[in-house]
C-alpha cells in the first residue's frame, strides 16, 4: 500500500508526521470520497513529487472519475484562486477589492461532484497555500451548508500533515 511506503520513508526525527499520516488518513472520520478527494488535492497541493507519487494510486482505487477529476480540478483553481485573492487581501490598497476578478472560475459551480465536498478540497488546498480570503470563503459556504466544524478541521489537518510529510521528504531528497 503507497500510504505504508509512504509512511516508512518518513524519517525518524519525523516519527510524529508518520504517526499523523496513519491517523488522519487511516482512521479519518471523513467520508471515503471527502476524505480521499481531500489527500488527491492536498497532495497535488504540496508540489511534491514524493507525496503526489505515493498517494495519487491509492485515491485513485477510492474515488469515481468524476470525484478523482473534481479534486484535481480543486488542486488546479486553489493555485489561481489562492495567489489572486491573497495578493488582492495583502495588499493596502482595498481599491483592488473593487475591481473585476475577470478569471474564469466555472468549476466551483459545476464541479460534478456533491458542491460541499469540491468545497471541502478547496479549503484543504487554501489552507496550504495560505490564501486566509478563500478559507474564510470556503469555511462559511460549507457551514451554511450544514458542514460541522470538526469535519471541516479534518479536511485541514489532512493539508497541515500531508504538507509537511512533502516538505520533509523533499527535503530528505535533496540531502541525499
Amino acid at each position: 500500500m503507497a500510504l505504508d511506503d509512504l509512511k516508512a520513508s518518513v524519517p525518524a526525527y519525523a516519527k510524529d508526521l508518520k504517526l499523523n499520516l496513519g491517523s488522519v488518513i487511516g482512521n479519518s472520520p471523513l467520508p471515503e470520497q471527502q476524505l480521499w478527494g481531500t489527500v488527491l488535492a492536498c497532495a497535488i497541493a504540496s508540489r511534491s513529487p514524493i507525496v503526489l507519487r505515493e498517494l495519487e494510486p491509492e485515491a485513485r482505487k477510492h474515488l469515481s472519475d468524476e470525484a478523482y477529476t473534481a479534486a484535481k480540478s480543486a488542486a488546479a483553481i486553489m493555485a489561481m484562486n489562492n495567489v489572486f485573492y491573497r495578493t488582492r487581501h495583502l495588499l493596502s490598497d482595498p481599491e483592488y477589492g473593487t475591481l473585476r476578478a475577470g478569471l474564469r472560475m466555472n468549476v466551483i459551480g459545476n464541479p460534478g461532484v456533491e458542491k460541499t465536498d469540491f468545497e471541502l478540497w478547496s479549503l484543504a488546498v487554501s489552507a496550504i497555500n495560505g490564501c486566509g480570503q478563500c478559507l474564510d470563503s470556503h469555511e462559511q459556504v460549507l457551514r451554511k451548508a450544514g458542514v460541522d466544524r470538526e469535519t471541516i478541521q479534518e479536511a485541514f489537518k489532512i493539508a497541515a500533515v500531508v504538507q509537511a510529510v512533502g516538505t520533509t521528504l523533499d527535503a530528505e531528497a535533496t540531502l541525499a
